[in-house]
């Protein structure tokens, strides 16, 4: 018998730095069914993490997320996106440069381009300087190596970030 989470199950994919830290972030939304890191935006097919790091893919540092839309919807993980880091620095965040480490939504219709547009101007409103995100089109996702998923699950770290939404949406958050 079919699951019928998998059968209504969307997908979305963001950069917002390196995807260590976003995957843990968008992993702990309660909706995420699962997560995976990769490499997309770029004109290298099937890169590698040093092809990427070397700056010429073009490709960004993503996650990709497959999520439940009966129990978050795109505006919430658009939502959660913006707080995960600092729209307004072009090609970094924190301490990592370089344009892998933009910020982009990667959009695969008009309904998400829509929503990620409005949901941009948005955040524009409560902030002094421009967001730089880019919101393009979804192209191929590449999945990066193993060693990257879940890779602070499974090293026991993090590096801090914090998600704070609206209260609209902290029934999203998982406890």
């Amino acid at each position: 018998m079919p699951d019928p989470i998998n059968d209504n199950a969307r997908s979305a994919t963001f950069a917002a730095g390196c995807f260590w830290g976003v995957e843990a972030s968008f992993r702990a939304l309660d909706g995420a069914l699962d997560t995976r890191v990769g490499y997309t935006g770029g004109t290298v097919p099937n890169p590698t993490y040093e092809q990427v790091c070397d700056h010429g893919t073009g490709h960004a540092e993503a996650v990709q997320v497959t999520f439940d839309p009966r129990r978050i919807g795109y505006e919430q993980l658009l939502a959660a996106f913006w707080r995960m880091h600092d729209p307004t620095t072009p090609n970094r965040q924190g301490w990592d440069f370089g344009d892998q480490y933009r910020s982009a939504i990667f959009v695969s219709d008009e309904q998400q381009r829509h929503a990620a547009h409005a949901s941009l101007d948005h955040e524009q409103l409560s902030l002094v300087r421009p967001i730089v995100t880019e919101i393009t089109d979804a192209g191929p996702f590449y999945e990066a190596e193993e060693y990257h998923q879940r890779y602070f699950e499974r090293q026991g770290g993090g590096c801090g970030v914090r998600i704070e939404l609206p209260d609209e949406y902290a029934a999203s958050i998982k406890a």
